[in-house]
């Protein structure tokens, strides 16, 4: 019997939050749709796999069997579908690099062009994530390289170098009262609401947030987004402020968003990520020398 991966990634997060609500959040789907999912699954396997009732969702004996063995399934499915990814740049000369937002700003395009001289014939694709996945697709070996903004999840398990840093500014809708100001302290911007990126991204999201900079305060958000423009809407509507690099200035100008100066919060650092088991990949290694040479 064949079965879609993506049943088993819904029962995975339905099992591991005991309930549809929580399990739609975290794979963003509407809780309609996962739940068809999991009926789907149940008739494939001609089980059920849950209890349902007003506390949540229980596991059945086999769904408690499924439970145990599924993740290790997927687990050997999406490394079969790295491995292959991965050959078939590797046979087409390209190398994947992920990246956020500006990437090593304007350092980007010298980088891309030092690997390009060094290796004649190779690629660097260059993909861009969204705010929701701050490894850029590295975590999941969707890429081979990524240049992020420091830290992101997961950052203890791969090998990181540092480029360089700038300091962070705020960006506020046009009308706001603090708008006029060149320079704004960061404890005058305390009380407002903010942009936030997801939850799911945890110690990225609180960097952005400066949740440690707040000397106890709690962080309101305004609002959630997960791409560039989606913040930049959200900010011009004024629904909050945010921190950004300095350089979002250049790369994400906008009409009715305004970047100001902030003093008191520490600045935003731009690196280089790739894989411990990449450290003998001389590709990896010649972009990532490109990135210190170039971009540091």
């Amino acid at each position: 019997m064949d079965v879609d991966t993506r049943l088993l990634r819904s029962f995975v997060a339905v099992a591991e939050e005991g309930g549809v609500t929580r399990a739609a959040e975290r794979l963003y789907v509407s809780q309609p749709a996962l739940t068809k999912q999991i009926k789907q699954l149940e008739r494939r396997l001609g089980t059920p796999l849950f209890t349902r009732s007003r506390a949540g969702m229980t596991l059945t004996g086999p769904g408690r069997v499924l439970a145990e063995r599924a993740p290790e399934l997927l687990a050997r499915w999406d490394a079969a579908a790295r491995e292959t990814r991965r050959a078939a740049g590797r046979a087409a000369r390209v190398l994947r690099v992920g990246f956020l937002a500006s990437a090593a700003n304007e350092a980007t395009p010298r980088i891309v062009a030092e690997f390009a001289r060094r290796r004649p014939g190779w690629r660097a694709d260059m993909r861009q994530a969204a705010w929701s996945d701050p490894s850029a697709g590295l975590m999941d070996g969707d890429v081979d390289v990524a240049l992020l903004r420091l830290p992101f999840p997961g950052q203890e398990a791969l090998c990181v170098e540092e480029l360089f840093d700038e300091p962070r500014c705020v960006a506020l809708a046009a009308g706001h009262p603090l708008a006029a100001r060149e320079r704004i302290a960061f404890r005058e911007l305390w009380d407002e609401p903010f942009v936030a990126a997801p939850p799911e991204t945890g110690p990225w999201r609180d960097h952005w947030l400066a949740a440690d900079e707040r000397e106890g305060r709690p962080v309101r958000v305004g609002a959630v987004t997960d791409q560039p423009d989606e913040w930049l809407s959200a900010i011009a509507h004024g629904y909050g402020v945010a921190l950004a690099p300095e350089s979002a200035a250049r790369f994400y100008a906008r009409p009715g968003v305004v970047y100001r100066a902030v003093s008191g919060v520490s600045p935003s650092r731009v690196g280089v990520a790739w894989g411990m088991g990449e450290e003998g990949d001389s590709v990896v290694g010649e972009f990532v020398r490109c990135c210190l040479e170039v971009g540091g």
